[in-house]
């Protein structure tokens, strides 16, 4: 029996943030924190006192550093997303069925976490085609889940309803994230055997049932003429709102910006803990703030923590001086970042900069994605704009990680990529300029 949806009901609007607090511990535990640190271990042979004899790694006879393969692996499951994502939410757009592509990703990607429990340096290609499946899951869900936004709630609350969303994955991750360090902490259940992946996907799966209740099932919008070709329809609607943009100069000029900036943020919580593992001089016997294993994990609980706080204060300067203004203060804070991390060495001076990536982390992403759903023209296509919106980031994301490993690989260290990510932040500065010098001959302004 399908439920009675009406806009801006506290309840639906509810569960569809609720949905952030289930899948961000992929992005948390699985891409960011626990089996990154996880991957290093398995992937490299160290001397007793940690010190780096081989990372090396042979994948399809193939010999790769191994954090170089990690982004270059990354970089493919994001080209998959970018091949399908259109195809399928032109089908979604067309027949009404956002949620049900919704869950099918959701499922992919949980089962590709549950399966790194097997993970095994013997069946190396085949325990990476794991963190394939889980990361097409994960992104491939996010650009349905995007497009519920618009047919929620009214734009004038996208801003404030955005940051709730990321406030509570940021939440609910970092209380799995500690719960699972406790657990191994006591031998309980210990992250070496590979247990956690499984509770991260129990986790995903589990609450995110909450959300597919109250989510309508089917697009309120008006049914579309017959398709004999529904297969190529949502190229064909990607096709028409490329043309459409034309006539929409901030949107083009946002996504061009977005597309550029957003490079870097996602490259950046992909590698943030393979550089520090790497390139900063943790101590074997100290306190333990300079120990590597535990330091990585305070500095990302860290993050998540202040991001909470970074999503909240930015959507209210977003308020007070509108959203353009707000994401260019944030390029100058992530450049300023990629300065610092290229200059620092000692576990203290990480310390500084993860509190600083923290707070402009989150104000970034929830407010990037409020800005867009609020820039967009009245619309019956909500799944294919943003369908748009998340190609454009898929291919940015192709191109950041993969440029990131290639640096590495041609200069042996991860501070050169350090520079790329600058390049990125600052490109995207510039683009936000003239996004905005756009907005003001047209004489919009985003409240």
């Amino acid at each position: 029996m399908s439920r009675i949806f009406k806009k801006n009901d506290p309840k639906v609007i509810k569960a569809w943030t609720f949905y952030d607090w289930a899948n961000s511990v992929y992005n948390l535990i699985i891409s960011t924190a626990i089996f990154p640190i996880f991957y290093e271990g398995v992937t490299s042979i160290k001397d007793k006192d940690g010190n780096m004899i081989s990372d090396t790694v042979s994948f399809f006879g193939r010999d790769f550093v191994n954090t170089e393969l990690y982004t270059y692996v990354y970089s493919a499951s994001f080209l998959v997303v970018v091949i399908l994502i259109p195809i399928l939410s032109g089908i979604a757009d067309y027949s009404g069925t956002k949620k049900l592509f919704m869950k099918i990703f959701c499922y992919i990607g949980a089962a590709g976490c549950a399966s790194l429990y097997f993970f095994d340096i013997d069946n190396f290609e085949f325990s990476m085609l794991s963190i394939f499946m889980a990361s097409i899951g994960f992104w491939g869900s996010i650009v349905f889940y995007n497009s519920f936004l618009l047919e929620i709630a009214d734009k004038d609350q996208h801003d404030k309803i955005s940051a709730k969303g990321f406030s509570l994955g940021y939440i609910g991750s970092v209380l799995l994230l500690v719960t699972i360090l406790i657990l191994n902490a006591t031998g309980v259940m210990l992250v070496k055997d590979g247990v956690p992946f499984i509770l991260v996907a129990i986790w995903w799966v589990g609450f995110a049932q909450y959300t597919y209740y109250y989510l309508p099932d089917k697009s309120y919008y008006p049914k579309r003429e017959k398709q004999y070709n529904i297969i190529w329809y949502g190229y064909r609607e990607i096709r028409k709102v490329w043309k459409e943009l034309k006539e929409h100069a901030r949107v083009k000029w946002f996504l061009a910006s977005y597309f550029t900036y957003n490079m870097g943020v996602q490259t950046v919580m992909l590698v943030a803990v393979l550089f520090a593992s790497k390139e900063i001089k943790w101590v074997a016997d100290g306190e333990w703030w300079q120990t590597k294993q535990t330091g990585l994990i305070v500095s990302i609980i860290l993050i998540q923590l202040i991001a909470v706080g970074g999503a909240y204060v930015m959507s209210k300067w977003s308020k007070k001086y509108g959203n353009l203004k707000t994401l260019m203060v944030a390029a100058v804070i992530w450049i300023i970042c990629t300065i610092i991390a290229y200059t620092i060495t000692l576990p203290q001076e990480f310390y500084l900069t993860a509190v600083l990536v923290g707070f402009v982390m989150g104000g970034t992403q929830s407010l990037s994605r409020s800005t867009y759903s609020k820039m967009l023209p009245p619309t019956e296509d909500s799944a294919s704009y943003f369908s748009f919106f998340d190609v454009m980031e898929k291919v940015g994301l192709i191109f950041g990680p993969l440029m990131f490993g290639v640096l590495e690989g041609v200069f042996g260290n991860m501070r050169m990529s350090i520079l790329m990510l600058m390049v990125f932040f600052i490109f995207g500065f510039l683009l936000l300029i003239k996004t905005r010098s756009v907005e003001k001959k047209s004489e919009v302004q985003i409240a």
